[in-house]
């Protein structure tokens, strides 16, 4: 950030940038720690359902968040806020900003949609006041507000280990056209976690277990990969909707169809978007499930998408 006159020089331009959803192609839960937090292995997969987050300067100190979602708080508990919150804390910034979300992208729905705004708070800010801010910087922050918050300062196919965390980039997966469904339900992941009861890692076995193959991870070949998720068991019987969802993408002719990260969304493979796009129309009418068409994006044109903040990637 550059100063002149003990004053910070902000940019004066207002913009938007999309805050792209994720799904994981395959997901494992390896074991609870001794700290109770749980060790994954996923394969993470940014898609083309987006939000949209509008940075404006102000000319004092308020930090403002308005959204169009009336279920989503404007306030400390909002990711942005949090972001924004401490980024200033950190480098002792006395910027202000107005950060305007257009929501798309279901809460609750294991998308990453609330992580996704968080990291594109924090690259549009860095960029808005002018920071000279790394991209090891952006994943430390990122990673105390959200398990997630790393991997959308990556995007692309990535590898997800730790708590999730670690984040390594993969070669992008082949190009997927999806049908994303969210019943009218919200999971929690904490509650997902306690009803998988995980396995604690002994020191016994923790090095084994944990040893995680980046070349193993892959994705060579898309129906052989998009295969498994270990919290499908338990949120289907806790869900029953869910798994509802999950039979009626099979039956419009998902290739291959998956929880999304924790639930409540499922997303089913088609062979091409126009099948896709049909089979979006036919679920539409099935009640009161939100039904998106996408398809997957790839780390170069997730780096494009973001334009001014690409270089912090």
């Amino acid at each position: 950030m550059r100063e002149r006159a003990g004053r910070f020089i902000v940019s004066d331009e207002r913009f938007t940038l999309p805050a792209y959803a994720k799904i994981n192609l395959n997901l494992r839960v390896l074991g609870r720690r001794p700290d109770n937090y749980h060790e994954i292995q996923t394969v993470f997969q940014t898609i083309t359902l987006h939000d949209r987050l509008t940075f404006e300067p102000l000319d004092d100190e308020r930090l403002e968040l308005t959204c169009d979602a009336p279920d989503v708080p404007i306030d400390e508990r909002n990711l942005v806020y949090r972001a924004a919150h401490a980024l200033r804390l950190r480098y002792q910034i006395s910027c202000g900003a107005r950060v305007d979300m257009k929501k798309i992208i279901p809460a609750g729905g294991g998308l990453g949609g609330g992580s996704s705004n968080a990291a594109v708070a924090l690259l549009g800010l860095a960029s808005l006041w002018e920071m000279s801010i790394s991209k090891p910087e952006l994943i430390e922050i990122g990673s105390s507000l959200g398990a997630d918050v790393p991997f959308f300062l990556t995007g692309g196919t990535a590898l997800g280990t730790g708590l999730g965390t670690k984040v390594s980039p993969l070669v992008d997966a082949p190009g997927m056209s999806l049908v994303l469904v969210t019943p009218s339900v919200r999971v929690s992941t904490a509650e997902a976690y306690q009803a998988l009861n995980a396995p604690a890692l002994t020191k016994a076995n923790h090095a084994a277990i944990l040893s995680v193959s980046h070349a193993d991870a892959q994705i060579t070949n898309l129906l052989c990969d998009v295969t498994r998720n270990d919290f499908e068991p338990v949120i289907f019987e806790l869900y029953p909707e869910i798994n509802a969802a999950k039979e009626a993408l099979l039956r419009v002719g998902g290739r291959k169809v998956l929880l999304a990260g924790s639930g409540s969304s499922v997303f089913g493979v088609f062979a091409n978007r126009r099948e896709a796009e049909l089979a979006c129309m036919e679920l539409e009418t099935e009640g009161a499930w939100r039904v998106f068409a996408c398809e997957t994006l790839k780390r170069e044109e997730y780096r494009q998408a973001l334009g001014r903040c690409a270089a912090l990637l």
